[in-house]
């Protein structure tokens, strides 16, 4: 085989090889974090807080980023007792703290329990919850699900940006396998939905679930409440399920697509280049 064909053979397998594995570079491995506990904060705050501990410290709170360690929560406690209703999307975080929340519903209500009784004509609504942190809950009006995409901190969206790591503090789960978390890559593709374990106790548990992937970046997660809408009625097959505190990782900024591709084609064409020049030179 002359030196020019040896050449050409190592620079078509070269570059096919590149194509299969540079889409891969990023390979799915979640590390799940979930617990199904009963109306006490204590029964979850284990695992809550090895969820934390794997984000890392500090809590940026209301920083301005980009910044390069830590997380952000989100405990909807800021209005103490008072019964706020947004409509969607529902950017009242998104400069603070990165989400942005949308919903196929009219809006979202953060309000105690109480508010929650108002809000959904529902007097039930008042007992069969429970707070992780006081004294008020979140959840979409008019829907089950609630998305959230994530923007750098400080940029008032502007910058969109992504996370390793989302996780959240339900009440109420009562059945298995309807609530989840849906997390999403910046294509679109699904990278797993992951269902929240149901409470040990009949009426207003905790639960929580918080994937971390270590490889993957987060563009969007989907969070799915249940099996149906908060309403006046409740019971029997019909599982509501509402939201407390948010735990998710530092937004980080896009990394430019192109930057990657081209560092990768630079090192295929320099092992191309090299292995051409050790060909030619052999007897």
């Amino acid at each position: 085989m002359n030196s020019l064909t040896s050449c050409l053979r190592f620079a078509a397998f070269g570059f096919v090889g590149f194509v299969m594995i540079f889409p891969s570079i990023a390979g799915a491995v979640p590390l799940v974090f979930s617990v199904g506990g009963n109306n006490t904060p204590a029964s979850i705050q284990t695992t809550v807080d090895n969820f934390r501990s794997a984000l890392g410290d500090p809590n940026n709170g209301n920083n301005p980023g980009p910044l390069n360690s830590g997380r952000r929560e989100i405990n909807w406690d800021g209005g103490g007792q008072a019964t706020t209703v947004s409509p969607t999307p529902f950017n009242a975080f998104q400069n603070i703290r990165g989400p942005l929340f949308t919903t196929a519903g009219t809006g979202f209500v953060q309000a105690p329990l109480s508010g929650l009784a108002t809000t959904f004509n529902n007097a039930t609504y008042a007992t069969i919850f429970s707070t992780f942190s006081d004294p008020r809950l979140f959840s979409p009006i008019g829907s089950n699900i609630t998305d959230a995409t994530f923007s750098i901190p400080g940029t008032n969206g502007l910058v969109p940006g992504t996370v390793s790591a989302f996780g959240a503090v339900f009440t109420d789960v009562d059945l298995a396998n309807t609530t989840s978390i849906q997390y999403f890559d910046l294509t679109g593709a699904s990278l797993g939905t992951f269902f929240v374990p149901a409470g040990v106790v009949p009426s207003g548990s905790l639960s929580f679930l918080g994937v971390s992937f270590t490889t993957e970046r987060i563009g969007r997660v989907r969070i799915t409440n249940g099996n149906a809408a908060p309403g006046p009625n409740d019971g029997g097959a019909i599982d509501v399920v509402l939201l407390d505190d948010l735990i998710f990782a530092e937004p980080r900024a896009i990394p430019e697509a192109s930057a990657v591709l081209l560092l990768g084609l630079g090192f295929f064409g320099l092992s191309t280049a090299v292995f051409c020049r050790r060909d030619s030179n052999r007897p």
